[in-house]
């Protein structure tokens, strides 16, 4: 069996998360502890405690989600004894999980990874005023109709496909008009659902220019190393290994599309046939079902999970 570990992004936090890892395993607590010092703030009280307002902050829940991932991560290989490149051939992540996949292949230090994702954060919020910009999710029309439906809405603004997550799961991001209008063309033109997301920022779309402008100061100087496994970029939907590869993929990756479905067929057709989510919620377990229903779907972000899982080593 081939298999791949990918990692989630924003959506699936929830107040609560990693607590019960932390508290079976010292290496998970290890982490948690690592992320907070690293950020120089109490990260996992959120986490653990909430407030959901709090949690919920871009600034927050990317780190939040990365350090839940890694804790499963370092649980696997101090209580497990194993190495994600001994059991994965690829790692991948939707949106800010590629930076969990990239510390989990060993490619950026897990205080940095979490500095990361902090300035990321904070750069997308502050990239477009409160209001300015929204997303929307559309159901059951395609990629390429979704792309007409985009450029017919945008007129004279920004409306960008943000996330080709699964056959027939699609979302825009952009100026909150141009997306609004986007939702009623996509109900006009048979879509089974089309709906605005509750999101703090238009994510992926190129009103976020200011942010990967910020994340190329910050990326010049982080510490990326060979991924072991590679990791299969959000923007190109390929693996990737080379460090300056990676560093302008991720710039890149902020205003860029995220390529999801790309990615998962990428890996089954690199002979991958278990997907293993490690970390918080199913987001992308249910997604790759619809993508391939041929491959095996496996979360692992529990104590449960983590002893079912290395039982079937």
């Amino acid at each position: 069996m081939s298999r791949a570990f990918v990692f989630p992004g924003q959506g699936s936090q929830e107040v609560g998360m990693g607590l019960a890892l932390s508290k079976a395993f010292p290496a998970a607590k290890l982490v948690f502890e690592e992320v907070d010092d690293a950020l120089e703030k109490r990260l996992s009280r959120i986490m653990f405690e909430g407030p959901i307002e709090e949690l919920t902050l871009t600034e927050n829940t990317q780190p939040a989600l990365m350090a839940h991932s890694m804790a499963v991560i370092r649980v696997l290989e101090v209580e497990g004894g194993i190495k994600v490149s001994e059991v994965a051939s690829f790692v991948a992540g939707h949106s800010l999980g590629e930076y969990s996949a990239l510390a989990a292949a060993g490619a950026i230090p897990l205080g940095e990874t979490a500095r990361l994702l902090q300035t990321r954060g904070e750069a997308m919020q502050a990239a477009v005023p409160v209001g300015k910009g929204a997303m929307a999710a559309i159901l059951g029309l395609s990629l390429e109709e979704v792309e007409a439906v985009a450029a017919d809405a945008a007129e004279d603004q920004v409306c960008d496909v943000a996330n080709d997550n699964s056959d027939g799961q699609v979302v825009v991001s952009g100026d909150t008009d141009a997306v609004e209008r986007a939702v009623e063309i996509a109900k006009e033109r048979g879509a089974k659902k089309a709906m605005m997301l509750t999101v703090s920022a238009p994510f992926h779309c190129s009103l976020l220019d200011p942010a990967a402008d910020i994340m190329t100061y910050a990326l010049a100087s982080a510490n990326i190393t060979t991924p072991n496994p590679p990791v299969v970029a959000n923007v190109t939907a390929t693996p990737v290994s080379d460090p300056d590869d990676i560093r302008n993929l991720l710039v890149e990756q902020v205003t860029s599309r995220v390529r999801w479905r790309e990615c998962v067929l990428a890996m089954r057709d690199h002979g991958v046939d278990e997907l293993c989510e490690v970390g918080a919620g199913k987001v992308l377990t249910g997604l790759n079902r619809r993508i391939d229903r041929e491959l095996t779907g496996r979360t692992i972000g529990t104590p449960e999970d983590i002893e079912k899982f290395l039982a079937t080593l």
